[in-house]
């Protein structure tokens, strides 16, 4: 087996962030190096209890947490808990938090474990990307020394937050613009595979009745959802729940089964109708005046389908 990838995940810690985090601490392709928080489905103080809460549940007590940017770097913070309920992980009980996050900001984290590193470090990015844009605007030499970044975020047509706008870069468009815009190697795990990778309700209910206490928690937050997105058509099955930001962390894992689409990808600031819209330009003709974008040199690797099947094995069975 290769060794495994040295990630970071950046994070606002809901449901589906919590289920994500399950996922990549415990699956041996990845080496957690450290976790930053950012205000997003929740605030900042809750994101913190409820990361160090899951780190203590899987007892790895050695993960670095930080907290971070606590609002978008433009407007107030407008949180889900509409969907992850008042303590953002469906309001369910964790354990207490056996560790404390680290004295630092969640941006010095970053910067000094991407710095440190042997080898160039992926991030996985679950949240607003306050944090990121923050880290590459205040430290950028650490840009040759990411790997690339995989962002949970964005959507090729119709949002979540909004009609136009998925959550994520709906919350700080301006942070998602600073990293788009950064030449930094891009994967983007959008809405349409987000809904895709899905559990049964058979499935939840086995995870749910698990001995384990990760297995049990991973089922319980699963079940929370499959409530609250009851009414969102994306999501096929009846009693079922996505995985959401753990298919993120699934594309990490299963690079040959994912499969992308290299296209220019840009966020709406301005307009109140599309503000956070990501505009994919999967074009391959000219446009309007002659102008031609070559996708070749473009930075974005879009995710345009996944083997559901293969990400929710994996997903099990990292639980298992």
């Amino acid at each position: 087996m290769s060794n495994p990838i040295p990630v970071i995940l950046d994070v606002d810690t809901g449901v589906d962030d919590a289920l994500a985090i399950l996922l990549a601490v415990r699956h041996p392709a990845l080496d957690v190096r450290a976790i930053s928080c950012v205000a997003g489905n929740v605030d900042l103080e809750q994101v913190v209890t409820n990361t160090l809460g899951l780190l203590t549940l899987l007892e790895r007590e050695d993960v670095p947490v930080a907290a971070g940017m606590r609002r978008p770097m433009l407007g107030v913070p407008r949180d889900a808990s509409y969907i992850h309920g008042e303590n953002g992980v469906g309001d369910i009980d964790l354990p207490e938090p056996g560790i404390r996050a680290v004295d630092a900001h969640a941006v010095v984290l970053l910067r000094d474990v991407i710095m440190s590193a042997e080898h160039a470090i992926t991030i996985i990015a679950l949240a607003p990307m306050t944090n990121i844009a923050t880290l590459l605007l205040m430290y950028p030499e650490v840009v040759p020394r990411i790997e690339r970044i995989i962002f949970m975020g964005g959507a090729v047509g119709q949002g979540n937050a909004s009609a136009s706008a998925e959550f994520n870069i709906w919350h700080d468009p301006e942070a998602a613009d600073i990293v788009l815009r950064s030449g930094v190697l891009l994967t983007m795990y959008g809405l349409e595979p987000f809904y895709r990778v899905a559990c049964t309700a058979e499935e939840i209910n086995q995870l749910r009745a698990a001995s384990s206490p990760v297995t049990s928690t991973a089922g319980a937050l699963l079940s929370y959802l499959a409530q609250t997105t009851v009414t969102e058509s994306r999501v096929q099955e009846i009693g079922g729940a996505a995985i959401g930001d753990a298919g993120a962390v699934c594309a990490a894992i299963l690079p040959h089964s994912t499969h992308t689409r290299r296209a220019p990808v840009a966020v709406s600031l301005l307009d109140p109708l599309t503000r956070g819209r990501t505009v994919v330009d999967f074009r391959t003709g000219l446009g309007a005046g002659g102008t031609y974008t070559s996708h070749a040199e473009c930075t974005v690797e879009v995710v345009t389908g996944v083997d559901a099947n293969r990400y929710i094995d994996t997903f099990k069975g990292a639980l298992a």
